[in-house]
C-alpha cells in the first residue's frame, strides 16, 4: 500500500493543473494573429539583383519570426497583420551578387544593411492600425557578426517583439 501512496498528491495536482487551464466557457477564444508578408516598394525593383531566393527567403524568415514572437507572448490575438518589406539590404554580398559580379568577396565585402517594413494590424474588432519600421547599420564599423542579412534579422527581431508589445501601432 506505501508503494502508491505518491498516486494520491499526485492525482491532486493534476486536477489543479487541470482546472486552472480551463477556459470559462462563456467567453469564445480568439485564434492566433494571421501573419502575411508581401514586398513593395524599392525591393520589386532590386529583387533581382539581390537574388529571388535571399528575398523569398527573408519574407518567410520576417513571417515565422512574428508568427512565433505573437504566438509566445499571446498579443493580438484574433488579429490580421499584413507586412509589406519596402527596402531590403544585406550586410554581406548575396549569393546573386557574388554571381553578377565575381570579384566581390561575400567573406570580405561588408555593407550597412537593414530593412524597412510597413503595413497594417487588422485587431479583432475591425480597428485598423498602421504600421511602420525601419532598422539599418549606421555605419560599417557597426556590423556585426557575419550574416548575410544581420541587420535585416535583427530588424525583424525587433518588429515582432515591438508588436507583441502594442508599440509600433498608433491608433
Amino acid at each position: 500500500m506505501r508503494r502508491f501512496a505518491f498516486f494520491a498528491p499526485l492525482a491532486a495536482v493534476m486536477a489543479v493543473a487541470a482546472a486552472a487551464q480551463a477556459e470559462p466557457a462563456n467567453q469564445p477564444r480568439l485564434s492566433a494573429p494571421s501573419v502575411t508578408v508581401t514586398i513593395g516598394g524599392d525591393l520589386i525593383e532590386d529583387v533581382d539583383k539581390l537574388g529571388e531566393r535571399d528575398v523569398n527567403w527573408q519574407i518567410d524568415d520576417l513571417k515565422q519570426t512574428v508568427e512565433r514572437e505573437l504566438a509566445r507572448s499571446g498579443a493580438l490575438a484574433g488579429a490580421q497583420v499584413n507586412l509589406v518589406v519596402t527596402d531590403l539590404k544585406p550586410n554581406r554580398p548575396t549569393m546573386q551578387q557574388s554571381i553578377d559580379r565575381p570579384g566581390l568577396s561575400i567573406f570580405d565585402s561588408v555593407s550597412i544593411g537593414g530593412a524597412t517594413i510597413e503595413g497594417e494590424v487588422v485587431t479583432a474588432d475591425g480597428q485598423r492600425l498602421p504600421v511602420k519600421y525601419s532598422r539599418y547599420s549606421n555605419s560599417i564599423a557597426d556590423v556585426f557578426g557575419y550574416n548575410t542579412w544581420e541587420e535585416a534579422d535583427r530588424a525583424f527581431d525587433r518588429l515582432a517583439s515591438n508588436l507583441s508589445r502594442g508599440r509600433l501601432m498608433s491608433r
